[in-house]
């Protein structure tokens, strides 16, 4: 008996360890065909054709084809929120249409929406994880507790903090003893095991082929004084605003999609892509090489410039993903709020270069926190681009932000509800 029980252990372990690369795996090679693809779309191809609005015509062609899978297959890819909540009320996700969940997480990213990965790359590892459950005898009974391993090591990997990745997927979850699950200790020892599996694999992809994606840079270490401190009282509330004005687009926009056909509505937003991404360029993508660009001279930009590619940030993103360009929203948000940290520094100090890391994080932090309802998971993931100086204040903020968040009520509730209502056809 203990022989077997022994053998059932180590077994578990292997497969955690060849899950965990295996998921990281997925993720780098997903990312590095977008970076090759996006490259192609807007700069090989407009420069050999000698037509610069060639990007607007591939857009609107990219709309058309995703519009054609929406109507047919539903509304894919889901949001991070409502694939976790599936997994978490079904204790299944549907992995039929897998196919058809890669293309059209990969579709917006290649054409520059403004939207991240991370939407996309979850739901993608969730209906592998249920296929290998359902066509491996011994994986099926732990299908439930892999998916979340497997979501832990995706965002992990696309936030550079396991830890996060960790704590997105286990704070504030109730611990279950149901068969066929892992205990809580069971799971960080997986965690732990599928994370450095997909490091490593990770590393060696990253060698001998290049790195998949940069992600977003990092602020040196800098002081923070009683100044700062003072501001607080500004920039928390300023987070808030963000994390209200991007509630009101997200339902603006919601709903105007509502009122608009399959399709079509895809087509437009093709098209606003496309024009977007050669006028306003800043606004575009994920973020990360935007905000490297915007680091190094924030100081130099008037802050009613940087409020308003903020609000622009937020309304292109909210209208990408309700328009058929579906992504992860995070990646944007924490680009939108950086310029609001900007800005709010450029108004307060001079030399604002010593202060604007700060700002940036406790605005950032506020709308994480809000938006995530996870204080701790949210101040760990600042940890990819904020200094760790700046971890305690990150979560206070974050904590503030969840309670104000939670007083709102519109996040969490929102989610649920799409979550529970399943596929959108």
């Amino acid at each position: 008996m203990n022989r077997d029980r022994t053998g059932n252990r180590f077994r578990l372990l292997f497969i955690t360890a060849v899950w965990g690369g295996f998921a990281g795996g997925v993720v780098w090679c997903f990312l590095k065909a977008v970076a090759f693809c996006t490259e192609i779309i807007w700069k090989t191809l407009p420069e050999k054709s000698g037509f610069s609005f060639l990007p607007v015509v591939i857009c609107a062609v990219g709309g058309i084809l995703l519009g054609a899978l929406h109507k047919k297959y539903g509304d894919y890819p889901e949001e991070l929120s409502v694939v976790m909540f599936k997994i978490k009320r079904d204790k299944y996700y549907d992995y039929k249409n897998i196919a058809v969940m890669m293309l059209c997480a990969f579709i917006p990213l290649v054409l520059c929406a403004s939207v991240g990965p991370e939407a996309g790359l979850t739901g993608i590892i969730a209906a592998l994880c249920y296929w290998i459950g359902d066509n491996v005898s011994y994986a099926g009974v732990q299908a439930a507790g892999f998916s979340k391993i497997g979501e832990a090591v995706t965002l992990g990997q696309l936030f550079h903090s396991p830890l996060f990745g960790i704590l997105a997927v286990e704070e504030n979850e109730e611990d279950t003893t149901e068969a066929g699950t892992l205990s809580k200790a069971q799971k960080l020892l997986y965690y732990g095991i599928s994370a450095v599996s997909a490091f490593l694999i990770t590393k060696l992809l990253n060698t001998l082929f290049g790195t998949a994606m940069e992600g977003f840079p990092s602020f040196s270490e800098v002081p923070s004084g009683v100044h700062d401190y003072m501001l607080l009282l500004i920039y928390i509330p300023a987070g808030l605003l963000i994390y209200l004005i991007f509630e009101f687009f997200e339902r603006l926009t919601k709903n105007l999609a509502g009122r608009t056909p399959v399709i079509l509505k895809e087509v437009l937003c093709g098209i606003v892509v496309g024009f977007m991404g050669i006028f306003i360029p800043v606004v575009m993508s994920s973020g990360e090489e935007q905000m490297a660009g915007l680091m190094k001279d924030f100081s130099s930009y008037p802050p009613l410039f940087l409020v308003g590619i903020c609000i622009l940030k937020l309304l292109m993103t909210a209208f990408c993903i309700n328009f058929g360009m579906k992504g992860g929203h995070f990646f944007p948000l924490i680009f939108a709020c950086t310029c609001m940290g900007f800005a709010l520094s450029n108004i307060f100090f001079s030399a604002s270069e010593s202060h604007g890391a700060f700002a940036a994080a406790v605005v950032t932090a506020t709308v994480l926190g809000a938006q995530l309802k996870k204080p701790l998971a949210a101040a760990l993931l600042l940890l990819l681009c904020f200094p760790p100086g700046l971890l305690l204040w990150s979560f206070v903020c974050a904590a503030i932000g969840e309670r104000a968040g939670s007083a709102m009520g519109f996040t969490a509730k929102a989610k649920e509800l799409s979550g529970d209502q399943g596929d959108i056809k």
